[in-house]
């Protein structure tokens, strides 16, 4: 013990630190070997020396735990379909959902996907998890408050949970396919390119077979299922309720070559885009032991950093949207449905018994069935079709974002490049930087092989459509070291035009209106700096507004009512700042009055399915609208603007008043971090905020029907790299799922206003900046 003391002692005295951060908070650890040294900056960054990586590893957990359990608890009990027994019978029908999407192949081939170490780097992180858990079991005082609230406690972790749960991953492709279906019932297929705009260019066609209109008919079910199996939790109103919104995704990416750098050097930025809860679904952490040194973001459930650099190199992804999923509709014995069709033999239903514990009352027994192609979500007796999901999620390898484990000590190009070569999930345009000046997009992800269909609508499961293995990683497109000097993705379609089309990797993107504003803005200067890089990543100009109000230049009305609506856009300059009048008339317009009127020029039908057209398509019809409107099409699309025009502006005056000087886009949209106990706890909601942007803009801001946000940038880095100290990160609304931790909120009014914080990374440097000292000792 004396000897252990002495290197504890070391490391508390081997830098100088402020006095406020000199004493050391000290737990015992039981698996630990040595001690570590955890040294927690001013902005609540945790920054994790350990002698040797089982020890960082299980630091890293111990830490997690310490910051986020009650996340971190909810996350794994959601994921493995156990809130049931925590929290009563009204989450059965969730629990069994989410046992559908767990992965349940070869273990052994699924912890090799990831790298020789990392079933032990896995373990030791969970190990790390249950000593705190442990902890707070011997220090009830500790224990968070919303444990005490729901009257629970946090439960103990295995190796598998970190893996086996897939449901978190971005592959999201089913609903898109019944969503084709339906429109292809109500209205035809053709009617399908207002909803959806499918990139590269390509017309799609019915599978032989499939009966599109069965799939309207049982389309709420499969949704249904599916969503209850991946969707958020959040305990709201007087009693336990489901969450059912949609996950918001995207982000944006950019790394700029040292000869267009004012600093003679790479500079890497990135800004993920997920939901914004109180916590943050970020978690920004450095991780420092011989042979690693890496720092920047991941998610507080698994081990690593999945965001940021190793001193050499620096990384930072978003989605690349190929298509993982399919949804086989399986014709079933009408004598028997646990048989079904395939080829010309009747295949046996495979069904796996689960019994799901349940607060209060007996557990209750599930079925999962599952047939060659996958998981059943949704049975129709009537017609003996059941509806199964391919999905990427049940490959070895596939556990999201754990690949990073292979990357985050690369020490050069073709390391990263081999790293990405097997990647899994979710599919991600990675861009890489590096000191030696190379700089990369290289996508990754696991790509189907559709010989016979497209991926677009669900196809019958009796083995014409199959999927026939996947692209090896070097069969995805790559650029190194381009001409132009940067390279950046906004998750649009960025396949080069060259790229064979009958790999099909996909056809369903973002709209590229991010990127066309991001690449603008990176290709104006012959130099770029680090702070155009910060303020690129806050940029809300919109490109498609600027656009449209550029195609009404010769617009007229008699109406004065219309008049003014197009005065106002006229005059504006299409950045959509919180303060901006005519920023919020324009996303009235859009949202609740354009998008309806499109529908109803081009195909009424699709108003039945509530689907707003899609935005490319809505530009098209202002820009060229002969292509879409017929006989006087300039009159038609005249007519079109001017009265939804006006029903805006009217719209715009109920919402926020009479005067339009005194209209603000931030006051309709807004910001709220909103934590699944909101209602329920004080002061555990941060915001709300003002807010601008919207899902057009760099600063991505997307929101709801009632145009509160719902997604954008938590999380943004601007990586120096080579000189690591000067780079610059955010993270919102802060570090800590403590409310009562002064690093709970206090991120978020730097978030809002745009700025950063030095994401520092020399020892020197974060000894200076310390608050905060803990030591991990060893527990005998």
């Amino acid at each position: 013990m004396r000897a252990l003391l002495l290197v504890a002692a070391v490391l508390v005295s081997a830098v100088a630190v402020p006095a406020q951060a000199a004493t050391p908070t000290t737990y015992a650890v039981r698996g630990l070997d040595q001690p570590v040294r955890m040294v927690v900056d001013k902005w609540g960054v945790p920054h994790i020396y350990a002698l040797n990586s089982d020890d960082l590893f299980l630091a890293q957990g111990f830490n997690a735990a310490r910051d986020r359990l009650f996340q971190m608890d909810l996350w794994r009990k959601r994921g493995l379909g156990q809130l049931a027994e925590s929290f009563g019978p009204a989450w059965v029908a969730q629990d069994h959902a989410a046992r559908m999407l767990l992965y349940r192949g070869d273990m052994e081939r699924e912890w090799a996907s990831y790298g020789p170490q990392a079933k032990q780097t896995i373990t030791e992180f969970v190990n790390g998890i249950n000593a705190y858990v442990d902890w707070v079991g011997q220090n009830p005082q500790a224990l968070p408050e919303e444990f005490r609230k729901l009257g629970h406690k946090p439960a103990r972790w295995a190796p598998e949970d970190v893996v086996r749960i897939r449901s978190h991953g971005l592959v999201r492709n089913l609903y898109s396919e019944i969503m084709r279906a339906m429109t292809t019932c109500l209205a035809g297929l053709d009617a399908d390119r207002v909803r959806a705009n499918l990139e590269p260019k390509w017309t799609t066609k019915v599978p032989d077979g499939l009966d599109a209109c069965a799939v309207t008919e049982n389309a709420g079910d499969v949704i249904n299922t599916y969503r209850l199996g991946t969707q958020a939790v959040s305990f709201k109103g007087q009693k336990l309720e489901l969450n059912a919104a949609e996950q918001q995704e995207g982000s944006n990416n950019w790394v700029i070559g040292a000869k267009k750098s004012e600093t003679g050097r790479p500079v890497l930025a990135n800004d993920p885009h997920r939901v914004l809860p109180a916590p943050s679904g970020r978690y920004i952490q450095h991780l420092s032991a011989p042979g690693l040194d890496v720092i920047g973001a991941g998610e507080p459930i698994l081990p690593g950093v999945s965001i940021g650099h190793n001193g050499t190199a620096a990384f930072g992804l978003t989605i690349f949207s190929i298509d993982q999923e399919d949804l086989y509709v399986e014709q079933l014995d009408p004598a028997n449905h646990g048989r079904y069709r395939f080829k010309d033999t009747w295949e046996p239903v495979r069904t796996v018994k689960e019994k799901i514990a349940v607060k209060g009352e007996a557990a209750r027994e599930v079925d999962l069935n599952f047939t060659r192609h996958g998981v059943v979500l949704h049975t129709d007796q009537a017609r003996h079709q059941s509806y199964a999901l391919r999905s990427v999620w049940f490959e070895p390898g596939t556990s999201p974002y754990l690949g990073s484990l292979k990357y985050m000590g690369v020490k050069n190009l073709a390391q990263f490049r081999e790293v990405m070569r097997t990647w899994g999930g979710p599919p991600e345009n990675q861009v890489y930087a590096d000191t030696k000046g190379d700089i990369a997009w290289l996508p990754g992800g696991m790509a189907p092989k559709r010989p016979a269909f497209d991926g677009l609508l669900p196809v019958p499961g009796d083995g014409r459509y199959e999927w026939e293995g996947y692209y090896d990683g070097e069969q995805l497109p790559r650029s190194v070291n381009p001409a132009k000097g940067f390279l950046a993705t906004a998750n649009e379609e960025n396949l080069p035009e060259d790229y064979p089309r009958d790999r099909k990797l996909g056809y369903e993107w973002a709209d590229p209106f991010r990127s066309q504003r991001i690449h603008e803005v990176l290709g104006s200067k012959e130099k770029l700096s680090i702070q155009d890089s910060e303020r690129l990543q806050n940029d809300q100009l919109s490109v498609v507004a600027r656009r449209v109000t550029a195609a009404l230049k010769d617009v007229t009305s008699t109406d004065p009512v219309a008049a003014k609506a197009l005065q106002s856009l006229r005059g504006w300059n299409h950045v959509l700042d919180a303060k901006s009048g005519p920023a919020a008339l324009y996303e009235v317009w859009r949202v609740k009055h354009l998008g309806a009127a499109v529908i109803a020029a081009t195909v009424p039908a699709l108003a039945q399915l509530g689907q707003a057209p899609d935005p490319e398509v809505v530009l098209d019809v202002i820009e060229h609208p002969e292509r879409w409107l017929g006989q006087d099409a300039k009159a038609k699309r005249d007519k079109l603007v001017v009265d939804t025009l006006a029903a805006a502006w009217r719209d715009t005056e109920k919402r926020l008043g009479a005067d339009p000087a005194a209209w603000q886009w931030g006051t309709l949209h807004q910001t709220l971090f909103q934590h699944p106990l909101s209602g329920h706890l004080p002061n555990v909601d941060v915001g709300p905020f003002p807010r601008g942007g919207s899902a057009d803009t760099p600063d991505a801001a997307s929101f709801g029907p009632d145009f509160k946000q719902t997604g954008g940038a938590s999380f943004r880095m601007v990586l120096d790299v080579g000189n690591w100290d000067a780079s610059r990160a955010i993270n919102t609304p802060g570090q800590s799922g403590d409310p009562a931790s002064k690093h709970y909120r206090d991120l978020a009014s730097t978030w809002h206003k745009g700025e950063y914080f030095p994401l520092l990374y020399s020892r020197a440097a974060v000894e200076r900046n310390a608050t905060k000292v803990i030591l991990l000792l060893p527990r005998r």
